[in-house]
C-alpha cells in the first residue's frame, strides 16, 4: 500500500479552509463522533450561539457566527470531543454576547459551562506584551493549563482563526497582536505538541510582526520553488521504490520547510545553503521493527550525514514524541531530512495531547489527565508553588519552561526536561530540593564530572549526596535555571536568619549578665518589647539585635523604663480628679483628663458605639482601642477609662472584608449598596483566588449601628459568601 502527499509548509494540512454552514462542520465531526446525543449537543450549541450573535458582524464584514463555527472546525483536526466543540461554538456568547453563564449551565451542563468560564476568563484579559499585564497573563493562562488543558486548546484554535483575518483589524494593532501570538501562544502550542497549529501561528505572526523578514524569506523560497518541489517529488519516488521492492506497506509525505522555521535558522547565523532540513520526507509504517528496517534500507542507498541521526523511539521526548530522524544526501547531493514512525507516533506528533483526547469506559467519556504525562505542566505547577516575584516568575516561565530544552535521565530511566545549558545542580534541584541541598558530586554517563558541566540530551545522571552536606553560594552563579537559583538563595536566607537570631540571643544574654539581671526579665516582658518595637514574635527581637538594627542594651532598657514608670503611673491615675467636659470637641472623653491628645488605634479601628478603653502611650497621648483588642490585653497598668462624646457627629474609619464567588460587576453592586447607606469608601483592594475573590475595603461609617447595617445588607447580595469586620 502506498499513500502520498506533498505540502509546502508542513507534513500535515489542518482544516484551514473556511466553512460557512453547520452541515459542513457536522460532516467532518461524524467521521469520528457517532453518538447521536453528542451530535445533538453540538447542534444545540450552534443554534444557541447563532441566536446570541445573530445581529453581530466581525471586522472582516462576515457574520459573527462564522468565527466560532470555524474555530470548532479547526478543532476537528484534533478529533476534539463534543464538549470541546460545543464550547468552541459558544466561546464568545458571554464575552462578546449577552448570554449568562447560569443559562449556559442550565442548558448544557457543568462540563461545558466550566470550559466556557475558563475560555471567557482568558479572553477578558487585557494583554499587552509591552507592559506589566504580561505578568498576570502568564500566571493566569498557565495556571489555567493545569486545570483543564482543553481551555487553552480552544484558545489556540481561536487565535489561529483570528490570525487568518488579522488584516481586518487596524494596522497599528496587527503588530502587537502578532507579537503576543508569537511570544506566548505559539510556544504554548509547541509545549502541547500541536505542531501544525503552532506552525500556522508562527507563519502568520511573522507575516504581520516582521513583514520585511517574512517577504525576504518568501523570496528565497519563491526563487527555488519549482526546483525544490521537483526535488522533493523525485526523492519521494525513489524512497518509495526502495520500500515497494521490499514489499513494505507504507505512507509517505513530503514538505518544504516553513518560512518561519527558515527565518529562525537564519537569525541564528545559519546560511540558507546550510539548512539541512529544507527538504523533508516522512515515512509511516505499521510497526516499530519496520521503522528500523526502513532506516537501514534508506541508509544502504543514501549516505547519512554524520551526527544527524536521532532515535526518539527508544528514547522518546517527555511530551511522548517518538520517531527516527536521519538526514541523508539525496539523489541530487542535497540533504534530505527523513522521519520514520508508526501511525500512532504520527498521530501523537501531529495532534500532541489531543491525540489522547478521550476514551470510553463503561459507556462514559473520560478525559485523560495529561498533566502526569507532560513535564512542562509539572514545571509550571512547581513555579506557582515557589514564592517568586512576578518578574522572576515570568523569567522562569520563559527561560525554564518555554525555552529550548534538553531531556536527561536518572539511572532508573526517569526522564527530566531542563533548559538548554543546565548543569548537574539544576538536575538535582529539579529531582527534589533535598537532593540539591545535600549534593556532593555528580556522575554523568558513568564519569565523575564538575558541577558546572553543561548537560546534553540523552545524558544519564547520578547525584551523590551526603546528609551532612549543604549547598555552596557559588552554585548560584553555576545554576542555569531560575528555579534552582531561587532555592539556593532561599536556603542561605534561612541560614543567615537563623545565625542572626542566635547572635541576638547571645548578645541579650551577655547584656543581662553585665547588668546582673535575671533572664526572666526578658521572658516575662516579651509583649512589652514587641509592642514598643512594633515586632511580631520573640525571634524578631533577636533577629533585629543580631543584624544590628537594635542594641541589646536598648531592648533591656525598654523593660527597665517600664518598671520605673508603673508605680508613678498608678499613683497619678488614682490621684486625678474625675472631670468630664461635655463641651469638649473631642470624639473621645477621657476620665479625669482634658485637653490631651487622643487618637483611635489603627489595629482595631474603633467606631462610635464600640466598647472602648484608652492606652497611655509615650509621646502619643491616649490611644483608644476596642476593649477586647488583643494589643491591649495584659496591659492593665497603662489603661484608662474613656467614653464616646455623644455631642459629636463624626465619621469613623474602619475596615471590612467581603468574601465572594467570582462574578462580573459584583464590586459595582457592593459599592452601590454601601453608598446607599451614607457610607464613604476610602480604599478597595481586590484579592483574586482560584475560585473566589476577596474585597478588602476601608470605609467611613457614622457609628456601630451604621456599620452593622452595612454588613447585613452586603450579606444579602447574591454570590457573596460572607462579610466580616477586620481587625489587624
Amino acid at each position: 500500500m502506498l499513500k502520498e502527499s506533498i505540502h509546502k509548509e508542513g507534513f500535515i494540512k489542518m482544516n484551514n479552509k473556511e466553512i460557512n454552514t453547520l452541515e459542513e462542520l457536522l460532516k467532518t465531526v461524524k467521521t469520528y463522533i457517532t453518538d447521536e446525543s453528542e451530535i445533538d449537543t453540538i447542534k444545540k450549541a450552534y443554534d444557541y450561539a447563532s441566536n446570541i450573535h445573530k445581529n453581530q458582524k466581525r471586522l472582516s464584514g462576515e457574520d459573527y457566527i462564522l468565527h466560532p463555527l470555524n474555530v470548532a472546525y479547526i478543532l476537528t483536526s484534533l478529533y476534539a470531543d463534543s464538549d470541546t466543540l460545543s464550547t468552541a461554538l459558544l466561546h464568545d456568547v458571554i464575552h462578546k454576547g449577552n448570554a449568562k453563564i447560569e443559562d449556559v449551565r442550565n442548558i448544557f451542563g457543568d462540563e461545558i459551562a466550566n470550559l466556557l468560564e475558563g475560555i471567557t476568563t482568558i479572553n477578558r484579559l487585557n494583554i499587552s506584551v509591552e507592559s506589566e499585564n504580561l505578568i498576570n497573563y502568564h500566571k493566569k493562562i498557565l495556571v489555567g493549563l493545569t486545570e483543564d488543558v482543553r481551555i487553552i486548546i480552544i484558545k489556540i484554535a481561536e487565535r489561529v482563526h483570528n490570525m487568518r483575518t488579522l488584516w481586518a483589524i487596524p494596522e497599528e494593532k496587527r503588530s502587537e497582536k502578532a507579537k503576543e501570538t508569537l511570544e506566548i501562544l505559539a510556544p504554548i502550542a509547541h509545549r502541547l505538541g500541536l505542531s501544525y497549529l503552532k506552525a500556522e501561528l508562527e507563519e502568520l505572526s511573522l507575516k504581520y510582526y516582521k513583514p520585511e523578514a517574512f517577504n525576504s524569506v518568501e523570496e528565497l523560497l519563491d526563487n527555488t520553488k519549482d526546483e525544490r518541489e521537483k526535488s522533493v517529488e523525485e526523492m519521494k519516488k525513489r524512497v518509495s521504490d526502495i520500500l515497494l521492492e521490499n514489499s513494505i506497506s507504507f505512507e509517505i509525505k513530503g514538505r518544504v520547510k516553513s518560512i518561519y522555521s527558515i527565518y529562525k535558522k537564519l537569525q541564528k547565523g545559519k546560511k540558507f545553503s546550510d539548512i539541512y532540513d529544507i527538504y523533508a520526507l516522512r515515512v509511516i509504517v505499521d510497526t516499530i521493527p519496520l521503522c528500523y528496517q526502513v532506516l537501514g534500507l534508506i541508509h544502504s542507498k543514501y549516505k547519512p550525514l554524520p551526527k544527524r541521526f536521532k532515535d526518539y523511539i527508544s528514547n522518546p521526548k517527555t511530551n511522548m514524541y517518538q520517531s527516527l530522524h536521519t538526514t541523508v544526501f539525496g539523489f541530487d547531493g542535497k540533504p534530505y531530512e527523513i522521519q520514520i514512525r508508526t501511525p500512532e507516533m504520527d498521530k501523537q506528533a501531529e495532534r500532541g495531547i489531543a491525540s489522547h483526547w478521550s476514551y470510553k469506559e463503561q459507556g462514559k467519556k473520560i478525559q485523560v489527565s495529561m498533566e502526569q504525562k507532560l513535564q512542562a505542566f509539572r514545571n509550571i505547577i512547581e513555579l506557582n508553588e515557589e514564592k517568586l516575584s512576578d518578574e522572576d516568575f515570568v523569567k522562569s516561565v520563559k527561560d525554564d519552561v518555554l525555552g529550548d530544552n534538553i531531556y536527561v535521565y536518572t539511572p532508573l530511566g526517569d526522564v527530566f526536561e531542563l533548559p538548554e545549558g543546565s548543569t548537574p545542580i539544576d538536575f538535582a534541584y529539579r529531582v527534589h530540593t533535598k537532593i540539591g541541598e545535600t549534593m556532593v558530586g555528580a556522575i554523568v554517563n558513568d564519569n565523575i564530572v564538575p558541577l558546572n558541566t553543561k548537560l546534553k540530551t540523552g545524558d544519564i545522571i547520578k547525584i551523590n549526596t551526603n546528609k551532612n552536606s549543604s549547598p555552596s553560594k557559588e552554585w548560584i552563579q553555576i545554576a542555569r535555571t531560575n528555579s534552582a537559583r531561587n532555592k539556593i538563595r532561599a536556603y542561605f536566607s534561612k541560614i543567615d536568619k537563623e545565625e542572626a537570631i542566635e547572635k541576638g540571643k547571645e548578645a541579650i544574654a551577655k547584656e543581662i549578665r553585665r547588668k546582673k539581671l535575671s533572664m526572666d526579665i526578658i521572658n516575662n516582658n516579651i509583649d512589652i518589647i514587641l509592642k514598643e518595637l512594633k515586632l511580631d514574635s520573640e525571634n524578631d527581637i533577636y533577629l533585629n539585635i543580631g543584624t544590628g538594627k537594635f542594641s541589646s542594651n536598648s531592648v533591656i532598657n525598654i523593660i527597665l523604663r517600664e518598671h520605673e514608670n508603673r508605680e508613678e503611673l498608678a499613683v497619678n491615675k488614682l490621684n486625678k480628679n474625675i472631670y468630664i467636659s461635655n463641651n469638649t470637641n473631642n470624639d473621645i472623653l477621657v476620665d479625669g483628663i482634658d485637653n490631651i491628645k487622643v487618637s483611635l488605634a489603627n489595629c482595631c479601628k474603633p467606631v462610635k458605639g464600640d466598647e472602648i478603653i484608652g492606652y497611655i502611650s509615650r509621646g502619643n497621648g491616649i490611644i483608644v482601642h476596642i476593649k477586647d483588642c488583643r494589643n491591649v490585653k495584659n496591659m492593665n497598668n497603662r489603661l484608662i477609662n474613656v467614653s464616646w462624646n455623644d455631642n459629636i457627629d463624626s465619621k469613623f474609619q474602619t475596615r471590612i472584608k467581603v468574601y465572594a464567588d467570582k462574578k462580573e460587576n459584583l464590586l459595582l453592586d457592593i459599592i452601590t449598596k454601601i453608598s446607599n447607606l451614607d457610607i464613604n469608601i476610602l480604599n478597595v483592594n481586590t484579592i483574586y483566588e482560584i475560585d473566589s475573590v476577596v474585597y478588602d475595603l476601608v470605609i467611613n461609617v457614622n457609628d456601630l449601628d451604621n456599620l452593622n447595617k452595612c454588613l447585613v445588607v452586603l450579606k444579602q447580595i447574591p454570590n457573596i459568601i460572607t462579610v466580616k469586620r477586620y481587625y489587624a
